[in-house]
């Protein structure tokens, strides 16, 4: 179970939980679309209502990595002695949640009460904020049910867990996998996995993505002075897994991350576009679409990104 003082930090930080390893919480962009108008990134670039996303995870304090550049907090344990919540006990929960989360909005005049009623029903699941999803026993079964209820999800993993990916009867709607390092040795230095055999398993991971019926997507979180640069071997794992996009995103000086980084970490945006101009160059790929404000890049090609929205 969480422990007393993870528990308090969670709540602190405005985590709502859902049993004992489920959580929701609303994202930066919730309130910049509701009172500002200004969608996240993964709008511009995937087609997803902002205001409707639920963004959740099934495990919330169970990661097997320590990144030192996650935001989130480390407080992780495992599942033992942890009640995971039964699919539909989860979704119900995190939307429920979510509900009071929002509820405030309500009074600000800035608010659309359309869009506000509109975030009250989410459509999109982002199976991602904190834990490692791929850990939750009952995965395939939480994908199937939220694509029963007509939601599209994006799924979130450090690629660590195979063996889940490969057996989901459901896949998600958008898969995304992490690939912050572009070797063992930055791997076992920045990502510090705390499970055995990880980078081999991401391998797997990587090796394994051709095979799946959906849309998969490599983030590159790019940290200066640790593993901004080595294109030509980023290139070697994007060739590995076929994804139809790329996505480099400079890490930012925000949450948990500041115990072990310094501001000096966030890479400019331009040193984020440099970086995806030579990937892209490399793989014959187009750099779709750009938001400085988030410091990401879409890279793929033109021609499946208008199979997107």
């Amino acid at each position: 179970m969480v422990s007393s003082g993870a528990l308090d930090q969670l709540k602190k930080q405005q985590y709502h939980m859902v049993g004992d390893t489920g959580a929701v919480k609303l994202c930066h962009w919730m309130r910049q679309k509701l009172i500002h108008g200004r969608p996240c990134y993964k709008e511009e670039f995937y087609g997803i209502d902002t205001h409707r996303c639920l963004q959740m995870t099934p495990s919330v304090n169970i990661c097997n990595f320590r990144c030192l550049f996650c935001w989130r907090f480390h407080g992780m344990t495992g599942f033992e002695g942890s009640k995971c919540p039964e699919p539909e006990e989860l979704l119900d929960g995190c939307i429920s949640e979510q509900r009071l989360l929002v509820s405030g909005y309500k009074g600000d005049e800035r608010c659309d009460p359309a869009m506000w009623e509109q975030a009250r029903e989410p459509n999109q699941v982002a199976i991602s904020l904190s834990g490692e999803p791929t850990l939750y026993p009952y995965l395939g079964e939480f994908i199937a049910l939220c694509h029963r209820r007509g939601m599209t999800t994006f799924l979130v993993t450090n690629g660590s867990v195979p063996r889940t990916l490969g057996s989901l009867d459901t896949l998600p709607t958008q898969l995304y996998v992490t690939v912050a390092a572009p070797n063992e040795m930055l791997f076992e230095r920045l990502c510090v996995p705390q499970s055995p055999n990880a980078w081999e398993k991401l391998m797997e991971t990587l090796r394994l993505l051709p095979s799946l019926d959906t849309r998969v997507v490599l983030r590159h979180t790019l940290v200066k002075g640790w593993n901004l640069g080595w294109e030509d071997e980023y290139v070697k794992l994007d060739t590995m897994a076929e994804p139809m996009f790329v996505e480099p995103k400079g890490y930012v000086f925000v949450g948990d991350s500041r115990r072990r980084m310094t501001m000096d970490n966030m890479p400019s945006h331009q040193d984020v576009r440099e970086f995806s101009r030579r990937v892209a160059e490399s793989l014959s790929l187009d750099m779709l679409m750009e938001r400085e404000d988030s410091r990401v890049v879409l890279l793929g090609d033109r021609r499946s990104a208008l199979k997107v929205r």
